[in-house]
């Protein structure tokens, strides 16, 4: 027990050190890419590293929560160019996967089956019980698409930054913050409903916990105003932890040998991602940094963390991202019959 306790100390020391390293070296996005790249580097280098669960569902509510603040009737009122943009989603992520599944076949000799889980863009949880079932090597798989993820966290906010010129710093945000009793209140019956979700096996069950019940709040200005700073940051910063902690216990060995199809994972969704975005954005008129953050395949979580970061319509960000996860609920498990020719 004092071991879990120093070893959660200790990582969420490393996660602040690195929010604080971040902030001032002025990085995109710096509560969310610092703490992800130094707890990935303390994990890989040896450090025991580890979120609770417990912590970790009420990083997600709060996430969920921030998201659902941005909703007002403007937003929803938009939601009639949203097949366009699902199309365009759709188009971008049977890209990524079937192309990545090809090219780690060719160049780094993956199995079929191996590279069409490792290729998949996104749904980590969902991929890796499919691996275990059907036999796939499953610590490759792991470790390629925690890769993936980390790469996607700390490029897709540059990207932002380059291609929409966004103030990526959030030293500043726009709005009066919740009344204490209002968020106690919210949080409380999103923790509620979160926890029924998940027992539903509804992916990232607490962050659309506390997404549905702010929207609702928000959006019927029951619950109006943003969270507040010592909260959402705090939260950001678990988030960027959580996904270092990925890389708890993996070996030098094991990430030289996933680096490279790693890479080109990430590289060959960060172009799908800019070329659909651009189209959309084109054919639409939709923000760029919206298109970007909701087209990016790095985790429903991260994905919504770097929404509420940047202000991004947070309805279009999370219709989306939940998009992706149903679509891939039915496209992976499509494609595994073909991999075991």
């Amino acid at each position: 027990m004092r071991s879990e306790f120093l070893t959660l100390l200790l990582t969420l020391a490393l996660g602040a050190v690195g929010a604080a390293i971040a902030v001032i070296l002025a990085l995109p996005a710096p509560y969310l890419t610092g703490p992800a790249a130094l707890v990935s580097l303390a994990s890989v280098m040896g450090l025991r590293t580890h979120i609770p669960n417990l912590l970790r569902d009420l990083c997600f509510l709060v996430i969920g929560i921030g998201l659902g603040a941005g909703i007002n009737p403007d937003m929803l009122a938009a939601a009639a160019a949203w097949p366009v943009s699902m199309m365009a989603l759709s188009l971008a992520l049977v890209a990524i996967f079937l192309g990545g599944a090809a090219a780690l076949e060719r160049f780094f000799l993956f199995d079929r089956l191996t590279a069409r889980l490792a290729a998949s863009p996104g749904h980590l949880s969902f991929v890796l019980s499919l691996s275990a079932d059907a036999k796939a090597d499953i610590s490759v798989i792991a470790v390629v698409q925690s890769i993936r993820v980390l790469a996607l966290t700390l490029l897709v906010p540059l990207a932002v930054a380059v291609m929409s010129g966004a103030d990526l710093s959030m030293g500043t945000r726009s709005g009066a913050v919740m009344a204490w009793p209002v968020l106690a209140g919210l949080i409380a019956l999103a923790a509620a409903l979160g926890w029924g979700l998940k027992h539903l096996t509804v992916p990232a069950a607490y962050l659309l916990g506390g997404f549905a019940l702010s929207a609702l709040g928000h959006a019927t200005d029951l619950a109006p105003g943003l969270v507040p700073n010592w909260l959402a940051l705090p939260a950001f910063t678990i988030m960027g932890t959580l996904i270092g902690t990925r890389f708890s216990g993996t070996t030098w060995s094991q990430i030289l040998r996933a680096l490279g199809a790693a890479s080109l994972l990430a590289g060959l969704a960060l172009a799908a991602t800019v070329a659909a975005a651009l189209a959309v954005n084109w054919t639409l008129g939709l923000p760029i940094t919206t298109l970007l953050i909701a087209y990016a395949p790095g985790g429903l979580e991260t994905m919504a963390a770097i929404s509420v970061m940047l202000e991004a319509d947070p309805a279009f960000v999370a219709f989306h991202h939940a998009f992706r996860v149903v679509l891939l609920t039915f496209l992976v498990p499509a494609m595994m019959p073909r991999a075991r020719d």
